[in-house]
């Protein structure tokens, strides 16, 4: 933590960040005797400017193509950044209108679906969101899925009543099979039905 002058407002790349941090070009400078809330709260709003940041670079590029056409490489030039990571940012940006974005999600969540159908992109946000997943967590949940769907079997995880459970026990025990049997026929039998009468 450094004190000393003041870093001048008017500078790029300088400025307040909250009462208690300012932002310079090269570091951040705390103000000293900060409680443990107060630099939980400087963490929490970098983190908010990271994510926004690769957003806003994203929209930048896909503003730039459409409107500059190839002529938008010489201002990716002049930022200095890296360029596949540009192009990165502005291919999940192009995947995920504004309105389709989740607030509550990382862009790297974004960035971890964005391959897949709209259709499923808002199912793994869903649930990455619902179940307060991080981008590791989602990334695992989805590999594990694909992995299940190339050796050609999937789980299915179901929660119901102890009443229900034991009534299913019971008649898979009549038909003299296993509950996951009994329950794979009863669900082909009913998927079978539901078919014909579409």
């Amino acid at each position: 933590m450094e004190q000393g002058r003041e870093l001048a407002p008017d500078r790029v790349g300088v400025g307040r960040l909250t009462e208690d941090a300012r932002l310079g070009r090269s570091g951040l400078r705390l103000r000293n005797g900060l409680t443990f809330d107060a630099w939980m709260g400087v963490g929490r709003r970098l983190a908010e400017i990271s994510n926004a940041s690769a957003w806003w670079l994203g929209d930048w590029i896909v503003y730039g193509h459409r409107s500059y056409g190839q002529r938008y490489k010489i201002a990716l030039e002049a930022t200095s950044l890296d360029y596949q990571t540009l192009r990165n940012y502005a291919w999940v940006a192009r995947r995920f209108e504004a309105g389709r974005r989740r607030e509550g999600l990382s862009f790297q969540h974004h960035a971890e679906v964005a391959a897949l159908p709209e259709s499923e992109q808002d199912m793994w946000l869903s649930r990455a969101e619902r179940h307060r997943w991080s981008r590791n967590e989602l990334r695992r949940r989805m590999f594990a899925l694909q992995a299940s769907r190339r050796s050609g079997r999937v789980t299915c995880r179901l929660s119901v009543a102890a009443e229900r459970e034991e009534r299913w026990r019971e008649a898979a025990a009549a038909a003299d099979q296993s509950l996951s049997e009994w329950m794979i026929a009863a669900a082909d039998a009913a998927a079978d039905a539901a078919l014909r009468s579409s």
